[in-house]
């Protein structure tokens, strides 16, 4: 359920990231390639981007279907942008929380994206949540699965924590208390890129001569250079590199691939 993208590199206008290839995100939001749980990804959707002098991104969301948005592809059409999170929502559970559940959610200069669901929501999660300070737990967006993830992965950051090692410790975190979780988590700062593949498909690609670097739930294009990322795995990349840490404990011994 769900899809999601990432991008960092040089400014472009986000049509041609989102809408234009041949099986961008807004196709995929009815056509998915590779999607494992879910068929349509019609409960909302989301596009957060950096202008240029700007630590903190603009974000546009709406509770429907994106292919029926046109002020988003008119918007697509001219908004240019060197970094961007996107997503398209297959809901976990019908609910009444409209944007507010879609899409990246953000705090400062972060952009964070949810493809998949806590198994037994939310008894499983319960215990988690109550690790959280009050006033955290009252600034959730809506009352979903990724909204809570949201905050875990928040009150690390906040906490000092990496991008990658938020990622991560979260990640851990639930699957011990909600196993069969799937988890695959995106999360930017406009500069880098961090990921977690748990139970769906997530790809990447790098054009180090270009100096950009796109993570997606799946390849929007046939390029050659597109790169699968194995299951369980945790990927944190810039606009020239990518890095893989399995996600067995805590992350140790990066490998490197181009």
């Amino acid at each position: 359920m769900c899809r999601h993208l990432a991008y960092v590199g040089p400014e472009m206008a986000l049509g041609r990231l989102l809408c234009d290839p041949e099986h961008s995100l807004v196709h995929q939001s009815w056509e998915p390639r590779r999607q494992r749980s879910g068929t349509v990804n019609a409960d909302g959707f989301g596009v957060g981007w950096y202008a240029e002098g700007d630590p903190v991104p603009a974000r546009y969301r709406r509770a429907g279907p994106i292919w029926s948005d046109l002020t988003f592809a008119d918007l697509a059409r001219v908004v240019r942008s060197g970094a961007a999170l996107a997503a398209v929502r297959d809901a976990t559970r019908p609910g009444a929380d409209g944007e507010a559940a879609a899409a990246p959610f953000a705090d400062g200069r972060w952009l964070f994206s949810h493809n998949g669901a806590i198994r037994d929501w939310p008894d499983a999660a319960a215990p988690l949540a109550l690790g959280l300070p009050p006033e955290e737990l009252l600034q959730l967006e809506s009352r979903t699965d990724s909204a809570l993830i949201w905050a875990l992965v928040l009150h690390r950051l906040r906490a000092g924590e990496e991008l990658g090692a938020a990622l991560a410790g979260t990640v851990l975190e639930l699957a011990a208390a909600a196993p069969g979780s799937r988890l695959n988590l995106l999360l930017t700062d406009g500069a880098a890129i961090a990921a977690t593949a748990w139970g769906d498909s997530l790809w990447y690609l790098v054009d180090a001569d270009a100096r950009r670097t796109v993570v997606a739930s799946e390849p929007y294009d046939d390029d050659s250079r597109w790169y699968e990322v194995p299951d369980r795995t945790l990927l944190t990349a810039t606009c020239t590199r990518v890095e893989l840490t399995p996600l067995k404990e805590t992350p140790s011994g990066e490998k490197e691939r181009p």
